[in-house]
């Protein structure tokens, strides 16, 4: 968790509870974290992972808004991640789902993926070779798409 993120939670469980007109013992009966750790979490501490899923739960907030480059995470990323964590799963099993999630995903967003090519210069590569290789590679595209769809 980083240091911002963790401020962050601080000040949204110090703005929830004053927006209630709870004290820190109102909140401490409420979700069973002491006193003294809702006191330094509101002071930007760093809960251990018990008292962050208290908190959390109690500010009814998804943990990832306070977990370390969460925003920066695509959807199936996300997924991914959580899947890969349950315990419940073998970690074949989570690959396989998380393959299809990753698959429907794109296809229903209509995200493309994107042909990346790197060619060397040559001798034998001429500017006319590279512009057929493009016409080329532009049909295929084309058709690959129109497949797709």
């Amino acid at each position: 968790m980083a240091d911002q993120e963790i401020a962050n939670l601080g000040a949204v469980l110090r703005a929830r509870r004053r927006e209630k007109h709870l004290s820190l013992r109102d909140l401490h009966d409420l979700t069973g974290v002491s006193v003294n750790t809702l006191s330094r979490v509101e002071r930007g501490h760093v809960p251990d992972l018990k008292n962050f899923r208290l908190i959390v739960d109690w500010l009814e907030l998804p943990a990832e808004r306070f977990l370390e480059g969460a925003g920066e995470r695509s959807t199936p990323e996300v997924i991914a991640r959580h899947l890969r964590a349950d315990r419940r799963l073998p970690e074949s099993a989570a690959e396989q789902i998380v393959k299809i999630v990753e698959e429907m995903y794109h296809n229903l967003i209509g995200e493309q993926p994107s042909l990346s090519l790197h060619l060397r210069s040559a001798k034998t590569f001429t500017p006319g070779a590279a512009t057929l290789l493009a016409d080329i590679l532009g049909e295929m595209q084309s058709n690959l798409q129109a497949d797709g769809s």
